[in-house]
């Protein structure tokens, strides 16, 4: 039994990059043998364990032979006999096949190593077509390595179009290409994403809306950037929050949609990336309207989005708006920050103590909020 670092960690720690986790390959030893020493199961398909201590993952060797359709349609062949060259060789590209021994020693079968140096995205073999999920993984690729000069190889962009045309594509999952889009859009570039799979034919199918805003674009020769991939640059540039990235990027996708509701239960978004796009499908005209600062529709936006509830999510809104409207993001930012803050020192005890109730009191408190905006807007006029 011998135990290999592989993929991640070592390519990372070529880059000089952090690490952020560590997975083993296991030559030699059976299931049974993994059990006994302690190791928990991580999959119930693949034979991956949890190590006890360290919580890092340890997969037996394996080979894949594509027995059917999509990412899941392989047989699998773990036996002790498997050597270490047959599994990097299974894998996706080059630099994600190195691997180091107990001692240290970089193990480098298939070029890796001038990959990386080159800044290449590389396939191994023509097996890289077998699994559509490989496509996905080379996009997000692209958005982390991307700022560095990485870039997809000619061979293994033309395998990534005669994927983005095969049957085995509409075999995603769309939970799967969610995790892989979300992953992508916490990266330094993660417009590479959508420009990758653009390039290669694969957006069409993938996330249709959104090929076809970017198509649009492109054909009208508004930039080599279109408005999507504009807006999703700004929104990096604003901060990090990918939910903030996510909004931005599928605004005019959402937008152009027949039928929103189909179009992000399609995306299998989580909770509060979808809410927040939906808010700015619901509310982005009322933020283009209020950025001037008229008292009566910042109130107005307020409390819509429920910002002194969640004052949170309403930053991350202001946010997506500037990256959508750069144009009105300063000003929009001030006036409304400035405008919550101000509702923050309004005392809604007092008008309870006066007696008022239910309807009465919510008007009184909205009189005295709306007072309390135009007092924030004058004194920042008088300044």
């Amino acid at each position: 039994m011998k135990c290999y670092l592989v993929g991640g960690a070592v390519r990372d720690r070529l880059l000089d990059l952090p690490i952020r986790d560590r997975d083993w390959v296991v030559v030699g030893a059976t299931e049974a043998e993994m059990l006994r020493l302690g190791y928990g199961r991580a999959d119930l398909e693949f034979p991956v364990f949890i190590h006890p201590q360290t919580g890092e993952q340890y997969a037996l060797a394996r080979r894949e032979i594509k027995t059917g359709p999509g990412y899941k349609g392989f047989s699998v062949d773990a036996g002790t006999h498997v050597t270490l060259e047959e599994d990097l060789v299974r894998r996706d590209l080059t630099i994600n096949a190195l691997a180091e021994d107990d001692s240290g020693q970089l193990i480098d079968l298939f070029g890796g190593q001038d990959d990386l140096d080159n800044g290449l995205l590389r396939h191994i073999s023509p097996a890289f077509v077998e699994d559509p999920v490989r496509l996905l993984r080379v996009a997000r690729f692209a958005a982390r390595l991307g700022r560095w000069g990485f870039r997809v190889a000619h061979g293994t962009h033309g395998l990534m179009k005669q994927m983005a045309r095969s049957s085995d594509l509409q075999a995603l999952r769309p939970e799967r290409v969610w995790l892989e889009m979300k992953q992508a859009l916490a990266e330094d570039q993660p417009w590479r994403f959508f420009q990758v799979l653009q390039g290669c034919g694969a957006l069409a199918p993938l996330l249709p809306e959104l090929g076809m805003v970017l198509a649009a674009d492109a054909g009208h020769g508004i930039d080599k950037s279109s408005r999507p991939i504009q807006a999703l640059q700004r929104s990096v540039r604003l901060g990090a929050d990918p939910r903030v990235r996510f909004a931005a990027v599928m605004f005019e996708a959402a937008r152009s949609s027949p039928d929103t509701t189909g179009f992000l239960q399609r995306l299998r978004a989580e909770r509060d990336y979808a809410e927040l796009l939906e808010m700015l499908l619901r509310l982005g005209d009322d933020y283009r309207a209020a950025v001037g600062g008229e008292p009566e529709l910042l109130l107005g936006l307020i409390e819509a989005t429920r910002a002194m509830q969640r004052p949170g999510r309403f930053r991350c809104f202001i946010s997506a708006c500037s990256a959508l409207w750069p144009a009105e993001a300063r000003q929009g930012a001030e006036n409304l920050l400035q405008a919550l803050a101000a509702l923050d020192k309004v005392d809604s005890a007092s008008l309870q103590v006066k007696g008022l109730r239910g309807v009465e009191l919510g008007k009184a408190l909205r009189r005295l909020r709306l007072a309390a905006i135009y007092q924030s807007v004058s004194n920042r006029i008088s300044i």
